[in-house]
């Protein structure tokens, strides 16, 4: 027996009567009416079951399986497309021996709304919350509608404990049935090796939000930021691949729109498989995910890759006190980690913790991720907190089944992975713990970068390890440099700008009396707190910004540039600019003499790593000497010339370091100059004498600019070279 809802009436209807005709005349024996009668004869339960979960578009109809080992039972619920609120039908599900339930719907076609309502035992202390006043979200909808009324659809109640009989369905977000056809104009991925990778770390809303040449009804849109003119800056300063922040349909918090202030960063996810509609210029669900496709295509024309910045550890539904949207309904101890208490644990500072060790929710993750692969040609992710994908409980184990499965699948193991690896649990911190193929953000290279810069003592030997590409780290692992994502600042953090103007964070804005963000930054104010007019202050803050980025573009490993700090952009202080969706966290396209050189400098250096591969090495370093040229790969000295010793290496005062970088790759042929690399993090000028040979000025991060004319390329340096506190200089030899 099955049976569904019309017009308020449960319809039972037996096996023999699945069948149109039959259902068409049980209904109008009923007498609902033509409206009725019509819905009635686009409704009925089939035995097709796709292999795929989701709303799955087939012939004749849509197929709707959801997973929920659980439930005692799940209804389908059908809504009217003109007028969202309105419930026009619900379907009674079956459920397989797989505990996936199904329900095919005749007749319906792309833009159908739809939503789940899933009954079973309510039961808090046993983790269980079934309550079908509430209606859910499908975890595979590939688009939603609506803008939740957070008081009148997901309210608090007194006593969470206590099932509230509250109906949710009229102002809740529905799941929209989408189609995957696009023309993709024979789209190829750009498949950049990694070794030659330059990642732009960038918000879809804020890149284009106050660009001039934008036009003003695709700013802060997909389409915006496939405009050419934001397609011509990125290819202008080397970018070969942008890292989008997250574009999963996110929920902003309660407590923020409180304030007037929203999830502006994104990293509250409710769709895994939708992309965020706010960033689309049109409201229609299928068009939003037809802009997000064109936007990837457009890139790829370009040559650059779209890697997505991925929340798979936790949820929007927080913690027990969090709303009811859909994993908790439909199944809360398949798919959340929890303790003893049958309580959800929160290893990720966000309410909840995605276990992705149990079948249920490694199924959803991996779908998701081979979803935005093979249908919306992403080139791969950045995992946030992803330590807590490598959990099993409170371990973090390289051998566990998300990792395992990543490097077998055939689809997902040839895009880029890129791990945060730390979490909020124990042992989160996970630098250099994960396994091959995956390639990390080094927050050890952010940390000894920044320390070194500051002129913290001590610092010398870790500093040289992070420009050979962390072999300390990836090493042992058998990863080479390029695994190694090499970054100075993030969106979570101070810019570039605001990392030498401010030693303490100033997040007042953000209406938690400056309690949020990290205290901890390793910057420096240059002795002037903030905004200055003093001329000495202003230099040596940009001297030290372009110190930071000559380092990173001359280290091995993978450059990571975060959107604006090319431009010198500044949140004034605010290094949690989480909920600020304005001015503070969108770039400033504006144009001055400060924010110009910038760019330009950036511009050079880029240019300068694309022309020398030694400085994008596939191996680490070993010291070898070439035999065609007599040098060993690289040759460290200290500042009187020599070859470094163990006791400078480790010497307190130590704060200037030579490199000497062969440049040919090992053949009689190869005639490329070696390079001369002077790091002088000191308060005092270095006379520095040079090696043997005449030697041409490439940069030097004291000078404004810092890229030298072409008429005064010729002149060479045998003697010796003024190396200017808190600088980097880069050097040629002249062959003859």
């Amino acid at each position: 027996m099955a049976s569904f809802l019309l017009a308020g009436k449960v319809v039972p209807f037996t096996e023999d009567e699945l069948g149109m005709r039959g259902l068409f005349s049980k209904l109008s024996t009923l007498c609902l009416g033509d409206d009725a009668l019509v819905a009635a004869r686009q409704m009925a339960v089939s035995r097709q079951t796709p292999d795929h979960l989701g709303a799955t578009i087939v012939e004749g109809g849509v197929h709707f399986s959801i997973y929920s080992r659980a439930a005692d039972g799940v209804d389908l619920c059908l809504f009217d497309p003109a007028e969202p609120s309105e419930e026009t039908g619900r379907v009674r599900m079956t459920r397989d021996d797989d505990d996936v339930w199904h329900a095919f719907v005749p007749g319906l076609t792309a833009g159908a709304i739809y939503g789940y309502r899933a009954r079973g035992p309510w039961s808090p202390t046993q983790g269980k919350w079934f309550n079908p006043h509430k209606l859910l979200l499908d975890p595979y909808a590939k688009a939603l509608l609506g803008e939740p009324i957070w008081q009148e659809t997901y309210h608090n109640v007194t006593e969470k404990s206590v099932r509230d009989f509250h109906d949710s369905g009229p102002g809740a977000l529905k799941s929209v049935v989408i189609s995957d056809e696009f023309d993709w104009e024979g789209d190829a991925l750009p498949a950049v090796p990694w070794q030659d990778t330059v990642i732009y770390e960038l918000h879809v809303k804020g890149m284009t939000m106050q660009h001039p040449d934008v036009p003003p009804d695709k700013r802060g849109t997909y389409a915006g930021l496939a405009d050419p003119a934001i397609i011509t800056y990125l290819k202008s300063i080397g970018v070969t691949s942008v890292q989008l922040l997250p574009v999963h349909q996110h929920l902003d918090d309660g407590f923020l729109l409180a304030k007037d202030l929203t999830n502006y960063w994104g990293y509250n996810t409710i769709g895994f498989f939708a992309p965020h509609s706010e960033y689309a210029a049109t409201r229609d669900p299928q068009a939003q995910v037809a802009e997000f496709k064109t936007m990837v295509r457009d890139l790829h024309k370009a040559g650059i890759e779209v890697i997505l910045d991925v929340v798979y550890n936790h949820t929007a539904e927080g913690d027990e006190n969090g709303p009811m949207l859909f994993l908790r309904g439909l199944d809360n101890a398949s798919y959340y980690l929890l303790n003893n208490e049958n309580k959800v644990v929160n290893y990720t500072g966000c309410g909840n913790t995605l276990n992705v060790a149990s079948p249920a929710a490694l199924r959803l993750v991996m779908d998701s991720l081979r979803y935005w692969v093979q249908e919306m040609h992403v080139d791969g992710f950045r995992f946030d907190l992803g330590a807590t994908m490598g959990r099993r409980g409170e371990i973090f184990d390289i051998g566990c089944s998300f990792f395992q499965g990543l490097a077998q699948d055939p689809v997902l193991r040839r895009v880029k992975m890129i791990a945060e690896p730390w979490d909020l649990g124990p042992n989160g911190y996970q630098v250099g713990g994960f396994p091959k193929p995956w390639h990390e953000l080094n927050g050890r290279f952010r940390d000894n970068v920044r320390c070194f810069w500051k002129g913290d003592e001590g610092r010398m030997a870790d500093f040289a390890k992070r420009l050979c590409g962390s072999q300390d780290i990836y090493g042992p692992g058998g990863r080479p440099p390029s695994a190694s994502v090499n970054f100075l600042t993030s969106h979570d953090g101070f810019t570039l700008r605001d990392l030498w103007s401010y030693n303490n964070k100033h997040n007042e804005a953000n209406g938690e009396e400056n309690r949020d963000g990290d205290s901890h930054n390793n910057g420096w104010n240059c002795g002037i707190e903030g905004d200055t007019r003093d001329a000495i202050t202003l230099s040596l803050r940009r001297r030290l910004a372009r110190s930071c980025l000559a380092t990173l573009f001359l280290s091995q490993g993978v450059p990571f540039l975060t959107m604006g700090d090319e431009r010198w952009r500044t949140q004034r202080g605010n290094n949690n600019g989480y909920c600020q969706d304005n001015p503070i966290s969108w770039m400033d396209w504006a144009t001055n003499r400060e924010s110009t050189r910038m760019l330009e400098f950036v511009k050079q250096l880029a240019r300068f790593r694309q022309l020398h591969p030694v400085l994008r090495r596939a191996k680490f370093f070993d010291g070898r000497v070439n035999p065609y040229t007599g040098r060993p790969d690289i040759a460290w000295l200290c500042r009187e010339g020599l070859t470094m010793s163990r006791e400078v290496w480790h010497a307190a005062e130590t704060r200037f370091i030579a490199a000497v970088l062969d440049s040919s790759q090992g053949t009689k042929r190869d005639k490329a100059a070696p390079i001369l690399l002077l790091f002088n993090s000191s308060p005092e000028d270095i006379d520095f004498p040079m090696p043997e040979g005449a030697w041409t000025l490439v940069f030097d991060t004291s000078r404004e600019p810092c890229f030298p004319r072409e008429s005064d390329t010729s002149k060479t340096y045998e003697e010796s070279f003024a190396s200017a506190s808190r600088s980097v200089a880069c050097l040629v030899l002249k062959l003859t």
